[in-house]
């Protein structure tokens, strides 16, 4: 196991499974789920909370 310096635990939006976040994680930080390989957004880090990342499109100035 690793020590809780060393990373954050979170629950995955969508499982509701913990995972673990790394200690340096950034609100606004997209992040893949260890569990479902989605995108997750980081909205807060006290507590940490996480919501599924928008999917955006891209926007080739059209």
């Amino acid at each position: 196991m690793t020590s809780d310096t060393d990373t954050l635990l979170a629950e995955d939006p969508i499982t509701g499974e913990e995972i673990e976040l790394p200690a340096d994680v950034e609100v606004g930080e997209i992040i893949d789920s260890p569990v479902t390989g989605t995108e997750l957004e980081v909205i807060s880090l006290d507590p940490v909370v996480l919501e599924e990342a928008p999917e955006l499109e891209e926007d080739w100035g059209e």
